[in-house]
């Protein structure tokens, strides 16, 4: 048995009877609750690696535990939605989401999902950096054994994907990247993520690093994907 425990939120127990049997069969742990308190509630209970979140919470939807949860906790978070609404998918995101899945889902889909998400947040415990674990450009630094990002001194929380399209543009600054070539750096699980997602995950980052006064660190190159940028101090 896996040493991770799942937390399932979804108000509609066939889903979560689903999830979680779907769970169990990968040999992890699973907790459930029915609505947004009770997820609330579960977290600080049953301490999850991970949250499946359904959006379409009854009174407290899933966007809003998120942004209670990221006032607190880093644990990464699945979400699911009925419908696949590009401003809930890119709300849901910059907010501190890893990853969303469209219902109806395959559960081996979601089961990968899950996979993929925990394997990116226990890269610093089992695996080893073999060399510079630490990518420097301008005022942005990024150590990888740490998962650590600074904007000259001031630290930016980045989610497990964010962490790592940044780390791919940092080990090649001169290099423009298209949206494949992110999907290739940041998904390896060959998991299939629209182009949008992409744009998602860069639009927080570039927030993130703006907030800590590095606005310029991601330059988009029209036609083409993205690189990185001076990463000046103060740069907008």
């Amino acid at each position: 048995m896996q040493d991770k425990t799942i937390l399932v939120v979804d108000d509609d127990p066939h889903i979560r009877d689903v999830i979680c049997f779907a769970l169990q069969k990968a040999s992890y742990r699973s907790e459930v609750a029915a609505d947004g308190k009770e997820a609330i509630d579960k977290v600080v209970l049953c301490n999850p690696a991970l949250i499946v979140l359904d959006i379409g919470l009854p009174e407290m939807d899933g966007l809003d535990v998120c942004r209670h949860l990221r006032r607190t906790t880093d644990v990464p978070i699945l979400f699911l939605s009925a419908r696949d609404d590009e401003i809930d998918r890119i709300v849901g995101l910059e907010l501190g989401a890893d990853d969303y899945v469209t219902k109806p889902f395959s559960p081996r889909e979601l089961i990968a999902r899950v996979g993929a998400i925990l394997k990116r947040y226990g890269a610093t415990v089992t695996e080893v950096p073999e060399e510079d674990p630490v990518l420097q450009h301008g005022s942005l630094s990024l150590n990888k054994a740490q998962r650590q990002v600074l904007a000259g001194k001031a630290p930016v929380s980045l989610t497990a994907i964010e962490f790592d399209i940044l780390a791919a543009l940092l080990a090649r600054p001169k290099i423009v990247f298209t949206r494949d070539q992110i999907l290739q750096q940041a998904y390896r699980d060959n998991i299939h993520v629209s182009d949008r997602t992409i744009d998602s995950h860069i639009r927080n980052i570039r927030a993130k690093l703006g907030g800590a006064g590095c606005g310029d660190a991601i330059e988009t190159v029209h036609g083409v994907g993205f690189r990185l940028g001076p990463c000046q101090a103060g740069g907008g």
